[in-house]
């Protein structure tokens, strides 16, 4: 992949006296992090940041200090925990959970994609997604950014672009034609003339909607329509219906399913009409004495200023959508001057902007530092690491299980075996019969049996052993795990021979370390399913 050669800055702005250094050095190693599918090397963000090597091994130390990231070997990998930021961001905008039913509805009724869009400056970045199973299926993420030009909604954004915009979007054309620069679209097949582009604005500004014929790539077309501020009368997001060539042409959608699309768009701008004011929820609390914890603990190799400045971004949320430079210090526990800074420096990074009320809010940009690569991830995938450390600590085979559509087996989603010369080997898929004859069984059953009568999930079982259930000498303890409405939906589990430990070193012994890892994987799953759906399988 060509290196990136857009800078989170504008062009032509200069770095404030005040911005703080190492954010921005961090935040860069973020985004390098996020258009690299989740996964560099030091040396490989060494040569795409541009920053000593030495300078990337303290911002990674710091990021994995954070649990923003791992350590694989060489490698650095972005953790579910990194979401907070961008649902910070998704939180406070609220277009997600305000609309994202009705998408989902109406994805449900055309069986057809549906995604929202919001702009960031002259590109979309998506917001939702609501996709079809299919073979031939789209690979678009939450918080991936696409240029305007080869999109539907990108002309209905731009009939509200100054010509500052236009200006910022001629300069990034004559400096990336082939669209390099994004990774979540492949290179331009052809460099197309800006006045097609500007011809296509002035099109959805007569029209009040636009396609997208194959812009993105051969067999893609879309047809959005505009969702409107019922406050402002300007654009909050833009809907719009997906398919494929073999199912719609672009006329076909303007045809058949655009009247549909515009009758769902009044529905979401009804919602926004009779929404009501957010409540705010808590914010985030103790981080300033986390951080300052931290560095006593780990010297140099933690950068305080990088993660203090991180800090302040998660100050924002569901009934926080602008806060002050006060509301911020008194959210993140921080020194005003320090708070200050952060905000200057992000301003400067387009990851806030300043309101004419002396507010600050998120912008979307804040979902490219690290939201992509995990939005969708299944929970076998979350839960493989924390499966990792609990086999290496326990040295005893771990997997995750699930029950099957069904509801009359249970299948074996993720695994980690443990090395014995006499071990317990579960391979992926494996399924048996869902009875309370088993310890996966009888953890995953008695939730379904409590919602099915209504039950609460304090009837959810908190652990369950059993000895030689399906194989001689196989001892088996399983513990639930819950998604984020505290609903049982998969169960992590661990097996060993009976010759090796008794049943009550099990519970002693083994069921500590289960539950603190089913919590770890909660955590995880609670993080990353807020507002992306998360399969089980």
């Amino acid at each position: 992949m060509p290196a990136r050669t857009t800078p989170t800055a504008a062009p032509d702005s200069q770095v404030p006296e005040e911005a703080v250094t190492p954010l921005i050095r961090g935040v860069a190693v973020l985004e390098e992090l996020t258009a690299a599918g989740g996964t560099m090397s030091a040396s490989a963000l060494e040569r795409a940041t541009g920053l000593a090597r030495s300078t990337v091994d303290r911002i990674v130390a710091t990021l994995a200090r954070m649990e923003y990231v791992r350590l694989d070997g060489r490698d650095a990998v972005l953790t579910p925990h990194v979401m907070e930021l961008g649902n910070a961001y998704l939180a406070a905008l609220r277009l997600p959970a305000l609309l994202g039913r009705r998408a989902d509805a109406l994805a449900d009724e055309l069986d057809e994609s549906v995604s929202l869009a919001v702009a960031d400056r002259d590109g979309i970045r998506f917001i939702h997604q609501a996709t079809r199973r299919r073979a031939m299926s789209l690979s678009f993420r939450i918080g991936d950014l696409l240029p305007a030009e080869r999109t539907a909604p990108g002309p209905l954004f731009a009939t509200q672009w100054t010509d500052t915009d236009w200006t910022h979007w001629r300069a990034r054309r004559a400096t990336d034609p082939k669209d390099r620069t994004f990774p979540a679209v492949p290179p331009a097949p052809e460099v197309r003339p800006d006045a097609d582009f500007v011809r296509r604005a002035e099109w959805a500004a007569a029209d009040g909607w636009s396609l997208d014929d194959q812009l993105i790539e051969p067999g893609l077309v879309a047809v959005s329509a505009p969702v409107r501020d019922p406050r402002t009368g300007r654009l909050a997001c833009v809907a719009s219906v997906v398919s494929h060539t073999s199912r719609h042409t672009a006329a076909d959608l303007r045809d058949t399913l655009l009247p549909r699309l515009r009758t769902a768009v009044a529905e979401m701008e009804q919602d926004l009409r009779q929404a009501p004011p957010a409540a705010p929820g808590p914010p985030p609390a103790g981080l300033a004495v986390w951080t300052g914890a931290s560095k006593q603990e780990l010297g140099r190799e933690f950068i305080e200023s990088l993660a203090r400045g991180l800090t302040v971004l998660t100050a924002f949320g569901e009934g926080r959508e602008s806060l002050t430079l006060t509301e911020v210090a008194k959210a993140t526990g921080l020194a005003r001057a320090t708070a200050r800074r952060a905000l200057i420096t992000y301003d400067h990074l387009n990851l806030v902007a300043q309101t004419p009320h002396r507010t600050f809010t998120l912008t979307p940009r804040v979902l490219s530092l690290g939201f992509p690569p995990l939005a969708g991830t299944p929970l076998p995938r979350l839960a493989e690491p924390h499966l990792r450390t609990l086999t290496d600590r326990i040295r005893e085979t771990a997997y995750l299980a699930a029950l099957t559509e069904t509801g009359d087996e249970i299948q074996c989603t993720a695994r980690v075996t443990a090395h014995h010369v006499m071990r317990v080997d579960i391979p992926l898929g494996t399924r048996l019969p869902a009875t309370t004859g088993t310890a996966v069984g009888r953890v995953l059953l008695s939730h379904a049996h409590a919602h099915a009568h209504g039950g609460s999930d304090g009837d959810d079982l908190d652990h369950a052993l059993a000895d030689e259930e399906w194989e001689q000498g196989v001892r088996t303890l399983a513990v639930p795990i819950h998604d984020r409405a505290g609903r049982t939906i998969a169960a992590l589990a661990t097996s060993t021979h009976t010759a090796r430990r008794t049943a009550e070193d099990c519970v002693d012994t083994l069921l500590p370390a289960l539950t603190t890892t089913a919590t770890h994987i909660e955590a995880a799953l609670h993080t990353a399913s807020r507002f992306t759906p998360v399969p089980v399988t």
